[in-house]
């Protein structure tokens, strides 16, 4: 199937990651994949939550949100509300655990390192993008970490990168823009490490429901689009 923008059922969009985006934090990257932007800045704290206080150990966090002109029709943002919505909260707690995957926590010592992923433009996919800005901006603010004496090993033990996957007009494909996944069957979104190895699977039937066979085959376009994230993630760091 040629899908509408031309790409085949395994193409990732046109992505790329522009570093050192903003100048006050630790890590700042502007992650796109295709018309979806996400910035992602890396804040370093000198302490823990207090649940934490006293382990010896790191805390990596995140907090997500679409920006009011993110979207065709303007979000209202969540701080006139009041509180921020069920969606918001699952995908910051996502962002974070899939970092907290790839980070040995101790080595980190007694400091937070919190990523705000803002969404300046969606088209699909802003919580995978936000996950593969989130890790690069990590990464930079663990360098930043490393170079200023703070921390004596590199606590990220792993490479990770996110990308959704779907089953549209009944064929598996990779890395879905906003028309495909507003109307695709099943909708996916998966976490790998360098490794090849999961931290996190997200699967729903939108519509009907998938069998093993599609399944597999979705698996497989993730792990072929994580390879090719994770590629371009090793030579900016240039550990290829």
């Amino acid at each position: 199937m040629m899908r509408y923008d031309g790409r085949k059922n395994d193409d990732l969009r046109d992505f790329s990651f522009e570093l050192d985006y903003t100048i006050h934090s630790a890590g700042s990257v502007l992650a796109r994949f295709g018309n979806t932007k996400v910035l992602c800045n890396a804040t370093i704290e000198p302490r823990v939550p207090r649940w934490m206080t006293g382990k010896g150990e790191g805390w990596v966090t995140a907090e997500y949100g679409m920006l009011p002109a993110s979207t065709n029709t303007r979000n209202i943002r969540e701080s006139t509300k009041g509180k921020q919505s069920g969606r918001t909260l699952e995908i910051q707690r996502l962002i974070g655990r899939s970092l907290r995957g790839a980070v040995d926590l101790k080595l980190l010592g007694e400091k937070s390192i919190l990523i705000d992923c803002d969404v300046l433009q969606a088209d699909g996919g802003t919580r995978t993008t936000a996950i593969n800005g989130a890790y690069i901006a990590l990464k930079l603010a663990i360098n930043t970490l490393i170079h200023d004496n703070e921390i004596n090993e590199d606590p990220i033990k792993k490479f990770l990168g996110a990308i959704s996957v779907g089953v549209f007009k009944n064929e598996a494909i990779l890395d879905l823009n906003y028309f495909e996944d507003s109307k695709a069957e099943t909708d996916m979104n998966i976490i790998m490490n360098n490794d090849g190895e999961f931290i996190e699977i997200q699967g729903t039937a939108e519509s009907g429901t998938f069998n093993a066979e599609q399944l597999n085959s979705m698996l497989k376009l993730a792990d072929k689009g994580i390879r090719e994230i994770i590629e371009k993630q090793q030579k900016i760091f240039g550990e290829n």
